[in-house]
């Protein structure tokens, strides 16, 4: 079970049973495994808790250096758990540059836990707060400070780091799942790299909701922190482009975007006033048809909408972004699949006067999409995280709408 006892010889070497593995240590944590989301203020972060040997591991998992959306992700580990005696488990941090040193984890509740460092010392450095500062820029941001010549992005990065490392690896954690998937979604649901501008790469959650698709950040900034639903997309609404030639016109596709987010606002309102006398009559409507799911009477359902689109839609289409329209990875896809009119979250600093502007999700293929933030001129490519994780399934859709609600909740 969970893998163990697959090395025999170090179980005889170090003088520990297969009994002592699992009651003490396998049986005793079993509840960390699996994904958890940091909580870090407006950062986040992807955790990833798993078995390695005798060994329980917890993985920070690290977005690739700005802008190289497709590279793998990067990870490091933040702590371990071993059975070397017949004792009990010992906890170890592995935060900081000094190799392993004494640490504590404490199971809050069946989705909660935390850390703590208890030698925090081993985290410093001979050169001080300079010498970690620079560090953990070529770590964070594979570049030092003079690379960085724009100002604001500078007093960014400088404010993460003294944000983020006043913590010292004394984390309380929540559990994240992956979202479920049904073969009629738009594409396969997971964790996506995203460009955010200043803000680097961010760790992005794509799930699907009948006639919605939603990004939720899992890592975040100080605009729009971890949690929050940076985009949402209308599946019942695709956008045509115009040709390449007018599509680089930047006031040719804001002119299609608005007219449809009028058409949606219209929409919304004839539906709103249509509910208002019959409400009691649509609750007792059949949950599926409510949700976009299967629908009788030869109803017309999300997943049967986007089927008609997609087949009427070419298979592929060219595709260029408007001028004036600002990315932080030129290397894009020249072509898409289909596109939609979605929605983008905007917010000044410490997530003040937060409001939902027009946009376009762009779909390139099974593993990329983009978003064209229309309000800030401004394009986010994402990529598909390529990772196997454990024990990060939702044991039902509740539990997962649940969970993305809290998250969202502990964000605001």
């Amino acid at each position: 079970e969970y893998g163990v006892c697959e090395n025999l010889r170090k179980l005889e070497i170090t003088g520990v049973s297969c009994r002592d593995v699992y009651a003490k240590l396998l049986h005793r944590y079993r509840h960390i495994l699996g994904l958890w989301q940091p909580d870090i203020g407006p950062y986040g972060g992807l955790l990833n808790v798993v078995v390695d040997g005798l060994f329980i591991i917890g993985w920070m998992y690290l977005p690739p250096h700005d802008p190289h959306v497709d590279d793998p992700m990067r990870f490091k580990p933040l702590f371990r758990i071993h059975l070397m005696e017949r004792k009990c488990a010992t906890v170890e941090c592995m935060y900081g540059h000094k190799g392993p040193h004494n640490g504590h984890i404490q199971i809050v509740k069946k989705d909660e836990f935390s850390t703590k460092c208890n030698q925090t010392d081993h985290h410093r450095m001979s050169g001080g707060r300079q010498e970690e500062f620079r560090t953990w820029l070529r770590e964070e941001w594979g570049r030092t400070l003079e690379d960085i010549f724009h100002e604001h992005m500078q007093e960014l990065i400088l404010m993460k780091f003294i944000y983020t490392s006043q913590y010292d690896n004394c984390l309380t954690y929540r559990r994240i799942y992956l979202p479920p998937g049904s073969p009629d979604d738009l594409m396969k649901p997971g964790l996506f790299k995203g460009t955010y501008g200043s803000h680097g790469l961010e760790i992005v959650m794509l799930s699907f909701h009948g006639k919605k698709a939603k990004g939720t950040k899992i890592t975040g900034d100080p605009n729009i922190p971890a949690g929050q639903q940076t985009v949402e997309i209308d599946l019942a609404h695709p956008l045509q482009l115009p040709d390449i030639k007018n599509l680089r016109d930047f006031s040719e596709l804001s002119r299609i975007v608005l007219e449809m987010q009028e058409t949606v606002r219209r929409e919304e309102q004839e539906h709103q006033e249509e509910e208002e006398p019959c409400s009691q009559q649509a609750a007792c409507q059949p949950a599926a048809k409510a949700l976009g799911g299967e629908g009788a009477d030869g109803e017309e359902t999300a997943a049967g909408a986007e089927g008609t689109t997609q087949d009427q839609a070419p298979a592929s289409q060219p595709f260029v972004l408007p001028m004036g329209v600002i990315s932080r990875n030129e290397d894009y896809p020249r072509t898409c699949r289909i596109c939609f009119y979605g929605t983008g979250l905007i917010a000044g600093h410490g997530f003040t006067s937060p409001e939902r502007t027009p946009g376009v999700f762009v779909l390139f293929d099974d593993d990329r999409f983009g978003f064209i933030w229309l309000e800030l001129k401004s394009f986010s490519l994402y990529s598909r995280i390529k990772v196997s994780f454990q024990n990060a399934e939702a044991p039902s859709r509740e539990a997962f709408d649940e969970m993305l609600k809290n998250i969202q909740s502990l964000a605001t």
